[in-house]
């Protein structure tokens, strides 16, 4: 006959529930800041291998864990804000003043810019001498910022060589926007 203690037990499996809790708030430490990369990597890694709770415990207790209801009122918040930052710029899209889009047979670019030869020339200080051009190619709009110093933006975001446009798109000059507008 044997006993009981001479036959190996191991401990229970962790439950890949356990391990995706751990994983999900050693993720939340990285993007808080809490964590440097290399931490995280050497957390999840160990996290992976671990055999115990206690293991998976040790690896999170320097992180604070959200409760459901702070998760719930943050998410919220974050809706809410968003919202409220989207309906502020369609209001604001909405008052901009309309650029007209060339007549497609025009056949050259459109130059905007300070200088008196520009096709559309904006005196304002925040536009370049020659800013950006806006043309038609392959029958879509393309505007393409010509290394102006502030910087040329559609629907917000800035232009980096060039970018495909199209009518109630807002694009900006430096400081100056518009909202293009078919003839």
């Amino acid at each position: 006959m044997t006993s009981s203690f001479e036959f190996h037990t191991y401990p229970a499996r962790l439950s890949d529930a356990e391990r995706d809790k751990a994983l999900s708030v050693l993720r939340d430490g990285v993007a808080m800041g809490r964590l440097s990369h290399d931490t995280f990597i050497r957390r999840m890694e160990l996290a992976l291998a671990a055999r115990r709770l206690e293991e998976l415990a040790a690896l999170t207790a320097d992180l604070p864990t959200e409760s459901r209801l702070s998760r719930l009122v943050f998410g919220t918040v974050e809706a809410v804000s968003g919202f409220g930052v989207r309906l502020g710029r369609a209001w604001r899209a909405e008052r901009l003043p309309k650029l007209l889009l060339p007549h497609p047979g025009a056949g050259h670019p459109l130059r905007i810019g300070r200088d008196p030869a520009s096709g559309l020339r904006l005196s304002h200080e925040t536009v370049s001498r020659v800013h950006a051009e806006l043309s038609l190619q392959g029958g879509m709009w393309v505007l393409r910022d010509l290394g102006s110093t502030n910087g040329t933006t559609v629907n917000g975001r800035r232009v980096i060589g060039a970018a495909v446009v199209r009518e109630g798109d807002q694009i900006g000059f430096g400081q100056m926007a518009f909202r293009l507008a078919a003839n």
